[in-house]
């Protein structure tokens, strides 16, 4: 029985110190996981409005956030407001957020999801295709990447979160 035992125990730890080891929140800020070993972005690109490819690689140098998002998400309308006083917060000098949607629908209603909440500061950006959802394995929306400048994801918030908290900007500042 104790040998039964020491197995089963051995199987926990195996399967559960892995992701223990590679991520850790963030005091105080839930849904925010930041790795411990950061994943190299390979090339990858979406929509812009004018249906022009863009490349992550036009924004060398730059913090990056990418947001998955959709019309219909109550939680991405909920924290959109604050994701963009993110980007136009003055502290920031190489921050760049690019709200993409996945939710396969038109300009128009992404424009009038704008409009509806008062959104002026982001381009429209789409993954009509849901690559980049399946690239990142996200498990629902709103999801945001970071990126630091060097082209490592190093965090993702899973879920929406408040991006004007203090302790979430002071934190990011650190990667600007």
């Amino acid at each position: 029985m104790k040998l039964l035992t020491l197995k089963f125990f051995i199987l926990l730890v195996v399967l559960f110190i892995p992701n223990a080891v590679n991520s850790k929140e963030l005091n105080g800020l839930k849904n925010l996981v930041v790795y411990e070993d950061q994943k190299k972005i390979s090339e990858i690109s979406f929509k812009n409005e004018k249906d022009k490819n863009v490349s992550l690689s036009e924004y060398k140098n730059k913090l990056l956030i990418l947001n998955f998002w959709a019309t219909w998400c109550e939680p991405c309308k909920e924290e959109m407001p604050s994701l963009q006083n993110l980007q136009n917060n003055s502290k920031f000098k190489n921050l760049k957020i690019l709200p993409i949607n996945i939710g396969q629908e038109d300009k128009n209603s992404i424009k009038k999801f704008f409009s509806d909440v008062n959104i002026d500061a982001f381009e429209i950006f789409y993954d009509s295709d849901v690559k980049l959802a399946k690239k990142f394995s996200l498990r629902g929306i709103p999801t945001s990447i970071l990126i630091n400048k060097d082209g490592y994801e190093f965090a993702k918030v899973i879920g929406s979160i408040d991006f004007e908290d203090p302790k979430f900007v002071n934190w990011l500042l650190n990667y600007d």
